[in-house]
């Protein structure tokens, strides 16, 4: 092999795939990540394997999916000793960096095992020592005294944001403080002989919401070109109550069309930020002689409904393309074969750990689920037959519910419906084979969608007999998935 690369992961917190405008999004800004397809692929059909935070960071930085180690809720993080690529890339001999979001590591425990320098975007010091950190706030007021009968009030909508709001300490301030501190690390790392090659995981907190942003990018969004939004959830057949629990209590369509265009609009200004610093980075590699020698992935942990089927943020066990189908941006290092384009290659943000050990022929210390994408940089159109989302929780789970969020809360519309003992909250698992997607539901109807004849999701086709055949292959390749990846056998070997 030759000099092992450098490896980059930016990440978004929140993005859907189809606000980048190579995606096809006439009202979206994003230069800069367009122009990695003149180098790199960009996936079309990428999915996360959880779509919210905790659960899709333990799977893509390990490589497994959550139900393997039991990762379904934001509340709990990975156990000490859980399999962690971030130790495992830090291990065999790279320099790993890790900047920004956690949502991995319980606050307890200290990151020197995981990396070489942890920086929280707020402090400008190394961090990895400290067990303890005071946790992001969005840098602005939210909800306090205000009134929660004003309809929109749950949409989690801020809007224009000043150049003091947007750069404080708080969640927009810290990406911010993020970019300098991977800008910062840049220029000392080209600056070293002999230097070992780096893993720099740069995870920022936007488009996260609320949703707000500061000029030039607030400003730059032309309301005119957004494209149709999902129709409400209240209007159609077969879709899952806990979307149809959501969009009573946020009652978004109260708040009117006007006011959720501004926040789609104000969704895809804080994309076109992140474009905007995904370039800073990305410049400042040309600049110190490093981008050929560096593999960059730009993607997303989850996506976010923004205002499709009258649902503002996320839920934990609902599959729909706008919170599973994430941005996935590969750009590799100059020694690896690639075709650049928009690929339509089924993929999942568990491949990016094995595609890594591809690159660098680092070796995980235990078995992992992903599949390396080097062939589809290099051309092919065939990756994997099917991908996978899961999410939920079983009746009794109490401790999965997330509770302690009252009325004034923005989360109040999901969380207070995770409380439900009814059907809404629980377990569900996804399958995407081709163009259909089909949804397994414990406790209530099943869902499936053909994407191709109907890409908003609106008609459940599930007791269409003309899909029947399909739905059985789906559910066999659903079980063959469900058995190989149930658990791990522990890598050692007791004393009894």
């Amino acid at each position: 092999m030759t000099k092992k690369p450098n490896i980059i992961y930016f990440v978004a917190d929140q993005m859907r795939c189809d606000a980048l405008a190579h995606m096809g999004n006439p009202a979206s800004i994003t230069p800069n990540l367009d122009a990695v397809l003149e180098e790199g692929v960009s996936f079309r059909n990428a999915y996360c394997q959880n779509p919210v935070c905790v659960p899709s960071r333990c799977s893509f930085l390990t490589g497994l999916y959550p139900h393997t180690t039991g990762h379904r809720t934001i509340h709990y993080l990975q156990n000490m000793g859980e399999p962690n690529f971030l130790r495992t890339m830090k291990n065999n001999g790279y320099e790993v960096i890790w900047i920004g979001r956690n949502d991995v590591v319980p606050g307890n425990y200290s990151k020197e095992d995981y990396c070489d320098a942890y920086y929280d975007g707020v402090h400008k010091e190394d961090r990895k020592a400290v067990t303890k950190t005071k946790s992001f706030n969005h840098g602005f007021k939210l909800d306090g005294d205000a009134d929660t009968s004003v309809p929109g009030y749950y949409s989690h909508y801020i809007g224009k944001l000043s150049e003091e709001q947007a750069h404080q300490g708080g969640m927009s301030g810290s990406d911010w403080g993020c970019v300098d501190a991977a800008l910062d690390y840049i220029e000392r790392k080209s600056k070293e002989e002999g230097a070992k090659p780096f893993f720099l995981y740069v995870t920022l907190a936007f488009p996260h919401p609320p949703y707000g942003c500061e000029d030039p990018w607030y400003s730059s969004i032309d309301r005119t070109k957004l494209p149709p939004r999902r129709p409400s959830v209240l209007s159609l057949k077969g879709k899952p109550s806990m979307l149809t629990g959501i969009a009573e209590k946020q009652d978004l369509d109260a708040w009117g069309e006007a006011n959720m265009n501004e926040l789609r609009a104000t969704y895809l200004a804080m994309v076109s930020r992140f474009d905007y610093q995904f370039g800073l980075v990305r410049d400042k590699l040309k600049e110190c002689q490093l981008y050929d020698d560096t593999s960059i992935f730009v993607f997303s942990d989850h996506g976010d409904y923004t205002c499709d089927y009258s649902i503002a943020e996320k839920v934990q066990n609902c599959f729909d393309d706008p919170v599973v189908n994430v941005p996935l941006i590969v750009k590799p290092a100059a020694q690896f074969p690639c075709r650049p384009r928009v690929t339509n290659a089924l993929a999942e943000l568990v491949d990016l750990s094995e595609t890594v050990c591809d690159m660098t022929g680092v070796k995980t210390e235990y078995v992992q689920f992903g599949k390396s994408l080097l062939d589809v940089l290099a051309g092919s159109e065939t990756h994997k037959d099917a991908v996978f989302s899961e999410g939920g929780r079983i009746h009794g789970e109490t401790w999965a519910m997330e509770k302690g969020h009252g009325k004034a809360s923005l989360y109040w519309p999901r969380l207070s419906t995770q409380e439900s003992e009814g059907p809404e909250h629980t377990k569900a698992v996804m399958i995407r084979m081709g163009n259909l997607k089909y949804i397994y539901r414990l406790y209530e109807e099943d869902e499936l969608y053909d994407l191709e004849k109907d890409p908003q999701e609106l008609d459940n086709r599930i007791n269409d007999s003309a899909y029947g055949e399909a739905v059985l292959k789906m559910k066999s390749r659903m079980l063959d998935f469900m058995v190989e990846t149930g658990d791990l056998v522990p890598d050692r070997k007791d004393i009894r």
